[in-house]
């Protein structure tokens, strides 16, 4: 629910923030300084051409900035790092659809042209709309590590688009039923029609985006301690009957990856493996392994996933060499793995201080912070 309020806010916000800007580079600026302030005739003729753009803009940099800082909430300085290209992306973006739907208004209220309002400023508002939608479908390439798999940027890409469309079509919709249901309100009120207009297709953008841009469910294995090497090769240390000594940890493709669309097999530190939603995956040191081990048993564990669940189903015969969360195992019982546990596989082998040597892996199925 905090991101959904989070949106809402971004969207009115950014919203009225545009609406302000424009207003006030119509009525302190331009109106002031390139026309005469004594007469009611001397004012901008084409008050769209810089309300719209403004609006445009401001919704389309608000979107970004704000998805950017919800996807990376820990991490201030990367989503500085990150913003350069998007807001590029937006403001263009902005400035070329606020234009286009600003001339077009100017061009329907024109005497000659009898066209209800109600449908100018409905697509008006679908151009807008269609504009922030593009911009942030755009963008997420440059935010997140996901945007590497062709097929899920396209699949994020077109449900922005056709989210911000649909949003932008309601906004209009509801606010054409307030002007009928509060007539007199609106007309008491001075001034408050346009921004409680756009306010609601900043609202109905933003939960939009809330909905469709959520942390996409993806299970993943994120390696970490014990994945440090950058070796080629792997010392074979354990000479033990149950070990089969292979090179380096690794994965077997196709039928994983990595999610940064690596065409590597090699596990090393920091990489996610990206599992499939369903599907039985055997972890050990064992020829048919998926996730392969060195120096780990032939078989240690069973990772079933289904139905947006995964279950963790130690060997019976080696459910000692595992540790969730800090614990070291004392049955072979299923584990209902939650997001963020973390998984540690013992070897045989001893490191330095005759401490044992691990592997582990931390548990994903949300992408929060992909990209840090």
């Amino acid at each position: 629910m905090i991101r959904i309020y989070l949106y809402l806010l971004a969207g009115v916000t950014s919203a009225l923030l545009g609406w302000n800007i424009g207003q006030f580079l119509l009525t302190d600026l331009i109106n002031q300084f390139l026309f005469a302030p004594t007469t009611d005739t001397h004012i901008f003729p084409f008050p769209e051409l810089i309300i719209f753009p403004c609006i445009a803009i401001s919704l389309a940099v608000g979107m970004v900035i704000n998805e950017i800082f919800i996807s990376n909430p820990t991490r201030p300085k990367l989503c500085f790092r990150k913003l350069t290209i998007p807001i590029f992306i937006a403001v263009g973006l902005g400035i070329l659809s606020g234009f286009i739907s600003g001339g077009i208004a100017q061009i329907v209220f024109a005497p000659q042209i009898v066209i209800a309002p109600q449908i100018v400023r409905t697509l008006s508002w679908l151009l807008i709309g269609a504009s922030v939608g593009l911009t942030e479908g755009l963008t997420w390439r440059w935010e997140s590590i996901e945007a590497g798999d062709s097929q899920r940027f396209r699949q994020r890409f077109k449900i922005s688009i056709i989210g911000s469309i649909v949003a932008s079509l309601g906004a209009a919709v509801l606010f054409e039923l307030i002007r009928q249901a509060f007539p007199d309100l609106l007309n008491t009120v001075r001034g408050i029609e346009e921004p409680l207009g756009f306010a609601i297709l900043g609202a109905l953008l933003g939960f939009t985006f809330s909905v469709t841009n959520s942390p996409s469910y993806m299970v993943a294995l994120r390696a970490g301690r014990g994945f440090e090497y950058t070796d080629p090769t792997y010392e074979d240390i354990d000479p033990s009957a149950t070990i089969i000594s292979r090179p380096y940890p690794c994965i077997k493709k196709p039928i994983l990856k990595f999610v940064s669309n690596s065409q590597e097999e090699k596990i090393e530190e920091g990489l996610s493996i990206q599992l499939p939603s369903k599907g039985r995956f055997l972890i050990g040191s064992g020829q048919g392994a998926d996730i392969f081990i060195p120096q780990i048993p032939l078989h240690v564990a069973t990772l079933e996933l289904k139905s947006r669940q995964a279950k963790l189903e130690p060997n019976q015969m080696f459910f000692n060499t595992i540790e969730v969360n800090g614990n070291r195992l004392g049955t072979n019982n299923l584990i209902t793995l939650k997001h963020g546990d973390l998984l540690t596989f013992y070897t045989q082998q001893k490191e330095d201080f005759h401490e044992e040597k691990i592997y582990r892996f931390v548990y994903y199925n949300r992408f929060l912070d992909p990209g840090a």
